[in-house]
């Protein structure tokens, strides 16, 4: 039995949103993850069951290790066909939000959800919501949005009406985000839900060979030069830092997802609490951070960088360049490390 976490009043409300709907569109964060991916079509192929016109829009291409969910290939990418999504959105009823809590998330998707009449329903697990939503179930203590998706489904009355298609999507984003169970994992309701999806005919084992080992043998050799020749011990403060210029990219011939987990890796190291990982793109220099324990990944991306997240797992966006970021975050640390905060 699942606590029922999400409360009735927006149980009811999302029902009826659906039900007064004729198209609904689906949309994520930019950089979709497998949380964002798997919880979008998780409920794309839920939808189904309402017969309702149903698409997935999202500001970016997805990971190549995510294409083998199903009816992944019915994504559309926004920065790929931006006429088609707009004319898409112009005609829909209803707008789910999955996997993200500020329209700022979603790139140029923002201004147009924010400016369109269709209701919207928010799903995410992430801190600090800020409100544009008609519907906002909003639940930080949750492991991943793909497990919110499942719980919605189950309180509206449907657990029994789910495909193996919906309970693979929804076990992909869970086992994403929780890093295979290796994080974030620890409340027993979550192996319920797994327990409930296996018994919907998920091969778990197979999904998880298809998601966390099934790069290229480029990404191999991207990690052996991080780890030998990038990555950085701060002892003194319990933290690793390693960052990777667009160039350094291109010359392990790099594509989108292929330095996924990555900065996990410092923290099978005894002593590392804190890792950051910043990568150079044509955009700006993106931070990835992760911790153990108590360390609060989140409040240092937020103070330093303007991200957020969650305790453990957070994220951030730098304008500065790649060097000038890492000498920043260098810079602060040591107070950081000092303040009540940690």
């Amino acid at each position: 039995m699942l606590t029922k976490v999400i409360p009735e009043e927006k149980v009811v409300a999302t029902y009826k949103a659906i039900q007064r709907a004729k198209r609904i569109v689906i949309v994520a964060h930019k950089r979709p993850d497998g949380d964002a991916i798997g919880s979008c079509l998780g409920l794309y192929h839920f939808l189904y069951s309402f017969e309702r016109e149903t698409f997935i829009i999202l500001p970016d291409a997805i990971p190549a290790n995510m294409t083998i969910l199903p009816s992944s290939s019915e994504i559309l990418n926004f920065e790929l066909e931006p006429e088609k999504c707009k004319s898409i959105l112009a005609e829909t009823d209803l707008i789910f939000c999955l996997d993200f809590n500020n329209l700022s998330r979603i790139g140029d998707l923002g201004p147009i959800i924010a400016q369109s009449t269709a209701e919207k329903v928010m799903l995410d697990h992430h801190l600090d919501y800020e409100p544009f939503a008609d519907v906002a179930i909003s639940h930080p203590e949750i492991a991943s949005t793909s497990e919110l998706v499942f719980r919605l489904i189950c309180r509206m009355g449907y657990f029994a009406d789910m495909t193996q298609q919906t309970a693979e999507c929804i076990c992909a984003g869970m086992l994403t985000d929780t890093g295979g169970l290796a994080y974030n994992s620890n409340s027993p309701e979550i192996y319920t839900i797994f327990a409930e999806l296996l018994r919907k005919g998920v091969d778990k084992d197979a999904l998880y060979r298809h998601l966390f080992n099934t790069y290229k043998e480029n990404r191999m050799r991207l990690m052996g030069y991080v780890l030998s020749q990038k990555l950085e011990i701060l002892p003194e403060y319990n933290t690793a830092i390693f960052g990777l210029s667009e160039k350094e990219l291109m010359k392990f011939n790099y594509e989108k997802g292929d330095t996924e987990g990555f900065v996990n890796l410092p923290l099978s190291i005894n002593g590392v609490k804190f890792s950051i990982f910043a990568r150079e793109d044509k955009t700006g220099v993106k931070l990835s951070l992760r911790s153990v324990g108590s360390f609060p990944a989140n409040k240092f991306a937020n103070q330093f960088f303007g991200g957020g997240g969650h305790l453990n797992a957070s994220g951030a966006e730098s304008n500065l360049s790649l060097q000038e970021t890492i000498d920043k975050i260098k810079q602060v640390l040591p107070d950081f490390c000092k303040s009540p905060t940690y």
